[in-house]
């Protein structure tokens, strides 16, 4: 059995059960409703998807609006935000870290939001795998870009918060993956405010 790093075992605990308190509420899932449907415009048809680090389901509640007849599926290291993803009755949620989620099946697309800024650099390369390793086709990563690796204090933190070119990352690592689109949300759009988020849409391609 993996020990649990660090970061891991930090939202895994107290200021992870912090972080749900937090981060719930309609105006939240209308934010997203908003972001996903910009950066899912330009793909086929998804019929599955998972998302790895869904928290209380902010974002899946958003994806089944959006994509009602889509099987969702998440991941969520802390039991408390993964009880509250479940209690949703919207998708299928595993319990556990994101790098320990089998790969039994592929979906067709794998998404990352706010999650891979906050895993230790060292974490990333497996955190890459499961991305794409599950993805049949499309990968959807949005989180805080940054042109060169960066860390910043998080609520006092050291350690917990990293902004990088995650993107640009993967397209390195994987030959077949290829850029579709991309976007920025800022904190100030006056409808659908989110946190400064740079989003990516990668394909594998055929």
């Amino acid at each position: 059995m993996r020990e649990l790093s660090e970061q891991e075992k930090f939202w895994q605990g107290e200021f992870g059960n912090q972080y749900v308190e937090r981060n719930v509420g309609q105006p939240l899932v209308a934010a997203n409703l908003a972001l996903f449907a910009k950066a899912l415009s330009r793909v086929g048809r998804i019929d599955s998807l998972v998302e790895l680090g869904t928290n209380a389901g902010n974002n899946l509640q958003a994806l089944h609006q959006l994509l009602p007849r889509c099987e969702l599926f998440g991941v969520e290291i802390n039991e408390s935000a993964c009880a509250q993803a479940r209690a949703l009755d919207i998708a299928q949620i595993w319990h556990g870290s994101l790098l320990d989620f089998p790969r039994e099946r592929r979906y067709d697309l794998t998404l990352s939001k706010g999650v891979l800024i906050h895993l230790a650099p060292g974490l990333l390369p497996s955190a890459y795998a499961q991305l794409y390793e599950l993805s049949q086709r499309y990968i959807l990563i949005a989180e805080y870009y940054n042109p060169a690796p960066v860390e910043v204090s998080y609520r006092g933190n050291s350690g917990k918060l990293f902004k990088r070119d995650f993107a640009g990352e993967m397209l390195d690592r994987y030959a077949d993956l290829q850029l579709l689109d991309y976007g920025f949300v800022y904190h100030r759009d006056g409808q659908f405010p989110a946190d400064d988020v740079t989003w990516f849409l990668l394909e594998k391609r055929p």
